[in-house]
């Protein structure tokens, strides 16, 4: 009896094994933080300013050399301006991008951004959707992105546009305020994307 237990339960774990299909399998691969990148860019009525800010941590979710998920989280604290000076005017911008009037950085330190659908088109290409959470709002948003699976690492990149006003970011917004004049904002910012993910 004890032999015929045993042999049973070897032939319940093979077809276990042979059920298994490593196609099925979602591995999680860690954000390379160091060697990802984001920049950013805003722009107003007398030109624009931009910069990049750091990745806090993430993960893109592979199935096989297939995007299937992930998220990722920013800090918000390392926002940079890179096309002014350093000094009294660059850490009056800065200052000022992580008052209340924008992203409130000492209230909402981090922001997120979670993929709810990756939908693969061929040659590498991607459409994204996910949820996007800045400064305590969360909203859907969608866009292109390029995925590569290359050995035992990933690289994801990808161009995002935000409408800040969604996320209660309203200040110098002609949305929301009337004779701004050259003084507006626009209510777009946009986001350029480079992450590294590796096993």
């Amino acid at each position: 009896m004890k032999t015929k237990a045993i042999a049973l339960v070897s032939m319940l774990l093979a077809a276990f094994a042979l059920s298994f299909n490593v196609a099925d399998f979602v591995e999680a691969m860690k954000l390379d933080v160091a060697n990802s990148t984001i920049k950013w860019r805003g722009t107003k009525v007398t030109g624009e300013h931009y910069g990049k800010i750091q990745l806090k941590d993430g993960e893109l979710e592979m199935k096989k050399d297939k995007l299937v998920g992930g998220s990722f989280t920013v800090d918000m604290s390392t926002m940079t301006c890179d096309d002014l000076d350093a000094g009294e005017w660059n850490d009056k911008l800065i200052g000022h991008l992580k008052s209340d009037d924008f992203f409130g950085v000492e209230k909402y330190p981090t922001a997120t951004f979670v993929i709810t659908k990756a939908k693969a088109k061929g040659n590498d290409m991607y459409d994204i959707t996910g949820d996007m959470t800045i400064k305590g709002k969360t909203e859907t948003v969608m866009f292109p992105a390029t995925v590569k699976m290359d050995g035992d690492a990933v690289t994801a990149t990808a161009k995002i546009t935000l409408d800040r006003t969604k996320y209660d970011i309203r200040y110098g917004s002609a949305s929301f305020f009337d004779n701004l004049g050259d003084k507006a904002i626009g209510n777009d910012f946009f986001l350029e994307v480079e992450l590294t993910a590796k096993k």
